[in-house]
C-alpha cells in the first residue's frame, strides 16, 4: 500500500476497534455512554494510533496488539479534549468539526465522559495481548500512567493554564507542550515498539524520534492556528492568541516557528536514519513525519 492507502486503512482499522470497545449508547446509562461515543468516534485523524502500527511495523508487531494500543491512547487523547475543551479550561465550543461534547450534552456529563474514557483506555491496555508477556505488559500501563499524569499531559496543562499572560522563553515553552502534547506521543510510539521485539537501543532511538515529533506536532499547530480557518481546522482558529497564550509563532514569528519545524522534523528523520541502520523499518514513520509537517487541519 502507499501511505495515503496505509493511513486509511490504520485509520478504518482504528474506528472499528473503538467502536467495539466503546459501550453501547443503548447501555445504561444511555446518556454517558452516548456522550462517550460522541466525544470519541467520527472525529480527529487518529494520529497516536497511526505513530502505534508505524512504529510497531519497525520491527514487525503484532497487529491486534497495536489495534489495542493505539486505542487506549486515542482514549486518553479524546479524554483530555474533552475536559480541555471545558469552561473550567479552554471553554470552546467547537471540535472536530462539531459542538463540544459539555455544548452538545452538558458540563456534568462531560466531566464524567472524560473520567470514563481514561478509565477504560487502562482497562484495555490491561486486557491481554498477543505476543506480549504479563511483565512487559505492565510495563506498558506503567508508561501510559506516566504520560498522561502530573509529570505528562496533566502536567503540561497545569503549566499551560498558568502560563496565559506570561511570556516564556522558548526553552518553557518547549517544556510545557513536551508534556502537554508530546508526552501522548511519545507514549504512542514507544508503546507500539513494545508491542515487537525492539531493543532497549531502538526504543531509545524512538523515544528520541517521538520528543522532536511531539514538538513538531504543536509547532505545526500554532501555525496553523494562524493560518487556517475555524472551516479547514473543526476548531476555533486563532483563540490561543485571542486567550493571550504563548505560543510559538508568538514567540518566534510565523516565520521562526517554519524554522523550528524545519529542523524539527531533520532532527527526527536522522534519528530513524540510526534505526535503519540497525535493521528497523522505519517508511511508515518517515511518512507520518511528513505528514504531520504537511497538515493542513
Amino acid at each position: 500500500m502507499n501511505f495515503p492507502e496505509w493511513m486509511q486503512h490504520i485509520q478504518q482499522r482504528t474506528e472499528r476497534a473503538l467502536e467495539h470497545c466503546l459501550p453501547s449508547k443503548d447501555l445504561a446509562p444511555q446518556r454517558l455512554h452516548d456522550a462517550m461515543r460522541y466525544s470519541v468516534l467520527e472525529g480527529g485523524k487518529r494520529v497516536r494510533p497511526l505513530l502505534c502500527h508505524a512504529s510497531g511495523a519497525v520491527f514487525g508487531a503484532n497487529a491486534e496488539a497495536l489495534d489495542t494500543v493505539g486505542c487506549a491512547v486515542e482514549l486518553i487523547h479524546a479524554y483530555s479534549l474533552t475536559h480541555d475543551d471545558m469552561p473550567a479550561m479552554d471553554n470552546d465550543v467547537l471540535r472536530r468539526g462539531k459542538p463540544t461534547c459539555h455544548i452538545e450534552f452538558d458540563e456534568a456529563t462531560a466531566l464524567l465522559v472524560g473520567d470514563a474514557l481514561q478509565t477504560l483506555a487502562f482497562r484495555l491496555l490491561a486486557s491481554p495481548l498477543p505476543d506480549i508477556s504479563e511483565t512487559q505488559q505492565l510495563t506498558m500501563v506503567q508508561l501510559l500512567a506516566d504520560a498522561a499524569g502530573s509529570r505528562g499531559m496533566a502536567g503540561g496543562q497545569a503549566i499551560d493554564l498558568a502560563s496565559v499572560g506570561k511570556r516564556l522563553t522558548v526553552a518553557e515553552l518547549e517544556f510545557m507542550h513536551l508534556h502537554k502534547t508530546g508526552a501522548l506521543i511519545r507514549a504512542a510510539v514507544l508503546l507500539g515498539a513494545m508491542c515487537s521485539k525492539a531493543d532497549a537501543t531502538a526504543l531509545d532511538a524512538l523515544g528520541r524520534y517521538a520528543n522532536r515529533i511531539g514538538l513538531l506536532f504543536q509547532v505545526i499547530d500554532d501555525i496553523l492556528d494562524i493560518e487556517a480557518d475555524t472551516a479547514t481546522l473543526g476548531k476555533t482558529a486563532g483563540k490561543d492568541v485571542d486567550n493571550n497564550k504563548p505560543t510559538f509563532c508568538t514567540l518566534l514569528g510565523v516565520a521562526g516557528a517554519k524554522t523550528l519545524a524545519s529542523e524539527l522534523r531533520q532532527g527526527a528523520l536522522s534519528t530513524l536514519a540510526e534505526l535503519e541502520k540497525s535493521g528497523g523499518e522505519c517508511t511508515r514513520l518517515r511518512e507520518l513525519t511528513d505528514f504531520i509537517v504537511d497538515r493542513r487541519h
